[in-house]
C-alpha cells in the first residue's frame, strides 16, 4: 500500500491516512461563535472526501481575541452543544477531526470584540492605534482560556486539539522579536518567548490526560524584518517536544507577510509547491515527533514524495479542499491528477462578504 494511504496514529488517535485538511477560516459561523448547519456540511464532505484529519478554523478561546466575521468559537461552555454536533457528524461520516485554538491578539477585529487589541508589548507603530499590553495576571488567565477552551473541546468529542502559534496571532506574536520586546520572563531570548507556549501546553495536559492528541501550528520563519528565525523555530519546537506536544504543523509567515500573499499565488507547477519543505526537513531533524506540512502541496507526486523522503510525515492542504472536497478520494481512487485549485485567493472574498468561504471559480463555471 502507499504510504500515504497507510493507518498511523499520533498519541491514541488512529488516522486512515496521511491527508489533513490544515485549518481554514469559513467564515460560516453564527456571530457568537457558533456552529451552523452550513458549518456541519463543510466538515462532513471532507470527511466523506476521505480527508484523515480535519482541523477545525481557528476557533477564539476568548471574545477578546476574535479575528474574523463568522469566526468560530470556543469560549463557553453552551457552545459545546453545536460543537458536539459537528463531531458527531464527522465521526458518523467516517472522519477525524481536531479543533485549533487561538487568540488574534494584536489582529483582532475590534470592531467585532468591542475591546482595544491585546498585544504582547509595545511596538513600532503601536500609537496609530488602541491596544492593551498584556499583563502578567493577563498570561495567567490567558494560559486558564486555552486550557478551558480544551475542556470544552473534549466534551464536544474533538478527536485532539490544537495549538495556534502561526501566522501572526497571539501566541506567534510572544515568538516573534518584532511584537515581543517584553523585559520580565516572557520576553528576550527564545526560551522566555516561548514560556506561554510551555505554559499553556502543561495546562492543557492537565485537562485532558496524556492520552489525548494536543497539536501545534508553528511557523518556520515569520518572513518579516527581525521577525522569528529558523534557528529560533527549531528551538521552540524543541521545547515543545521534550515537553511532550504530539505532532508539529509546520507553516510560515504573518498575515501582513509576502509569505502569506505572492508565495501563495499561481502556484501552478511542481516547483512552486511544498515552499516550507527545506524548514520541515530541519524540524523533523531537530524533533523527530509527528510533522504535518503544509504550503502550496497540489500534487499527488510531491506529497509522496515529502512521505516517502521523510521530510514530514503527514500532507496538510487548506485551498485544495474548498475546491474539491473529495480530492483525497479521487487520489486514492486512482485519479492522480493535481489539485484543480488555481491559488488565486478568490475563495476568501465570500467569506468577508459574510456568505462563507467557498471556490468561486467552480461555482462560476457550474453557471456557464
Amino acid at each position: 500500500m502507499n504510504k500515504l494511504f497507510e493507518t498511523s496514529r499520533i498519541n491514541s488517535m488512529v488516522l486512515s491516512n496521511r491527508f489533513v485538511r490544515s485549518a481554514t477560516w469559513e467564515g460560516m459561523a453564527t456571530p457568537d461563535g457558533a456552529v451552523t448547519p452550513k458549518l456541519i456540511e463543510t466538515m462532513t464532505a471532507l470527511a466523506r472526501g476521505e480527508v484523515g484529519l480535519i482541523i477545525s478554523s481557528h476557533a477564539y478561546v476568548r471574545p477578546d481575541g476574535q479575528a474574523g466575521l463568522g469566526q468560530l468559537g470556543i469560549y463557553k461552555d453552551n457552545l459545546i452543544p453545536g460543537l458536539r454536533e459537528m463531531t458527531t457528524a464527522v465521526h458518523e461520516s467516517g472522519g477525524k477531526i481536531v479543533i485549533q485554538l487561538s487568540h488574534a491578539g494584536n489582529f483582532a477585529a475590534k470592531k467585532l470584540t468591542g475591546k482595544a487589541p491585546l498585544v504582547v508589548s509595545n511596538f513600532e507603530g503601536l500609537a496609530s492605534s488602541p491596544r492593551q499590553e498584556i499583563t502578567q495576571q493577563d498570561i495567567r488567565e490567558m494560559v486558564s482560556a486555552f486550557a478551558e477552551a480544551a475542556r470544552r473541546a473534549k466534551a464536544a468529542g474533538f478527536d485532539g486539539v490544537q495549538i495556534h502559534s502561526a501566522h501572526g496571532y497571539l501566541l506567534s506574536q510572544f515568538l516573534s522579536p518584532v511584537f515581543n520586546k517584553r523585559m520580565d520572563e516572557y520576553g528576550g531570548e527564545v526560551l522566555n518567548r516561548a514560556r506561554i507556549h510551555l505554559e499553556i501546553y502543561k495546562a492543557i495536559r492537565q485537562v485532558v490526560g496524556q492520552d489525548y492528541p494536543v497539536l501545534v501550528k508553528l511557523n518556520c520563519r515569520d518572513f518579516i524584518e527581525n521577525g522569528m528565525s529558523l534557528e529560533d523555530s527549531l528551538q521552540v519546537a524543541s521545547y515543545l517536544a521534550d515537553a511532550g506536544i504530539d505532532a508539529i504543523e509546520l507553516s510560515g509567515g504573518f498575515l501582513t507577510s509576502d509569505k502569506l500573499s505572492p508565495s501563495r499565488l499561481g502556484i501552478n507547477i511542481v516547483e512552486k509547491e511544498a515552499y516550507f519543505q527545506e524548514e520541515a526537513r530541519a524540524v523533523k531533524k531537530e524533533t523527530g515527533i509527528p510533522l504535518i506540512l503544509v504550503g502550496g502541496i497540489r500534487s499527488f507526486e510531491v506529497a509522496e514524495r515529502l512521505v516517502d523522503e521523510g521530510v514530514a510525515d503527514y500532507i496538510s492542504m487548506s485551498r485544495p479542499l474548498i475546491r474539491e472536497p473529495e480530492l483525497i478520494r479521487r487520489w486514492k481512487a486512482g485519479d492522480r491528477r493535481r489539485a484543480e485549485c488555481r491559488s488565486d485567493n478568490l475563495c476568501f472574498k465570500p467569506g468577508m462578504d459574510g456568505e462563507g468561504i467557498y471556490c468561486v471559480v467552480k461555482s462560476r463555471e457550474k453557471k456557464t
